[in-house]
């Protein structure tokens, strides 16, 4: 057995009650709270990335396809369902569904309020098993032909903004001229928790918004592109774009959604700093740590020095103590912050005000591969520095460690 290794594992278990065990607790203790705390940050900030761009694409699609045009008319240009995209969406790469949509600006009425809102067309082609998730009242819509439903979907936001309900009746009055109206009907109430949707959107069929526009039915505002890999989002926006119509304008949810997704950049950020002050934190209580036992051990510095141990072996003697206590921690660590994650993501323990955090508790989203690394990068740091305190060794002389008190 190596001697430092042998020397370490009779030092690395002191007695109960004397300062060095008191030590050791405070090491592993330290090593512990940050690794746990940074599991729990890497958890929920993936939670939150995940949540709230499921919620954008789940309404957007990952890219929007329109008319290339340069009005800022609340009309759309029309584009035509016969587009290779939509009828052919298989012969691009990464693209799994294409789905057709219009907008119609207008105004709801009852009758205390008045509020603006776009109504939203939507077809047969709509993915309601990736919306359904929003939806927490009253059911999807029907599609009628040629004249279109009249049913219609609203936000949580807006049902008690105009204090309306599942079933009610309420007009909307369209921004067009000749102006027109239709009565419409409330057959669900969906939340996304995104103030960009909540706050104006209405769902409708996409028949209705055709006939509003005088468009037939092969004529629709644009389409939306979900694909199966969002590190391909840039690849294949550009490659749609170069093999489409060329009046045809292609742009990702991201962009459009452009300040949510510097929220989460910028929250992404705060967590790596806060990350980097933890590791830091762990490194010096370790640093700290390690020269108190280093002093501690003077005596016995000085005594494996007189009977021929050289600096490198007991060296080596304490950085496998402080190994031992960095394993320890690591291990408490895991257990603590994964725990909370599993409680957390199966019974919701802690909720969260969706007017301000976009969703009604704290989300977690597993990443093992991510919390695999953090633990290795924690190790490999915290271990590195104990290199630093070690160095004092060197400058003991066994004659006066031998006489240290």
């Amino acid at each position: 057995m190596d001697f430092s290794f042998f020397i370490s594992k009779h030092i690395s278990k002191p007695e109960s009650n004397t300062f060095t065990a008191t030590i050791h607790k405070i090491a592993v203790a330290s090593i512990a709270l940050g690794l746990a705390i940074m599991i729990v940050s890497i958890l929920i900030l993936g939670g939150f990335k995940r949540n709230v761009t499921e919620k954008i694409y789940s309404f957007g699609g990952h890219l929007q396809v329109t008319k290339f045009t340069v009005s800022s008319s609340f009309e759309e240009s029309p584009v035509s369902l016969n587009s290779v995209l939509y009828q052919h969406p298989d012969s691009f790469p990464h693209v799994t569904h294409v789905q057709s949509f219009s907008y119609k600006a207008g105004l709801l009425r009852t009758d205390e309020d008045v509020q603006g809102v776009i109504l939203k067309g939507v077809g047969e082609d709509f993915d309601e098993k990736g919306f359904e998730k929003n939806l927490v009242k009253g059911d999807f819509l029907t599609h009628k032909r040629p004249n279109g439903s009249t049913d219609i979907l609203i936000s949580v936001k807006l049902a008690n903004l105009l204090q309306l309900d599942v079933g009610d009746d309420v007009i909307m009055y369209f921004v067009q001229v000749p102006q027109r109206f239709r009565k419409l009907t409330i057959k669900g109430i969906y939340n996304t928790g995104l103030e960009d949707f909540d706050d104006k959107i209405i769902l409708g069929d996409i028949a209705l918004t055709q006939r509003l526009n005088n468009w037939d039915s092969t004529q629709v505002g644009g389409f939306e592109v979900f694909i199966d890999d969002l590190n391909a989002l840039d690849q294949s926006e550009d490659y749609i774009y170069r093999n489409i119509e060329n009046d045809l304008y292609v742009e990702s949810s991201a962009d459009l959604n452009l300040q949510t997704f510097e929220w989460l950049n910028l929250l992404a950020k705060n967590v790596n700093i806060f990350l980097g002050l933890l590791i830091f934190v762990a490194c010096f209580n370790m640093i700290t740590i390690l020269f108190i036992m280093i002093m501690e051990r003077t005596q016995m510095i000085g005594m494996l020095k007189a009977l021929g141990a050289t600096n490198r072996q007991i060296r080596k003697i304490f950085i496998y103590n402080g190994m031992q206590l960095i394993l320890k921690g690591l291990l408490i660590g895991n257990l603590i912050g994964i725990g909370f994650g599993i409680l957390q993501d199966q019974f919701q323990l802690i909720s969260l005000d969706p007017e301000n955090y976009y969703m009604d508790f704290v989300p977690i989203e597993w990443n093992n591969w991510l919390i695999l690394a953090l633990n290795l990068m924690t190790f490999l740091l915290v271990t590195a520095t104990l290199l630093i305190p070690t160095a004092v060794i060197t400058k003991v002389r066994p004659i006066k460690a031998i006489r240290f008190d």
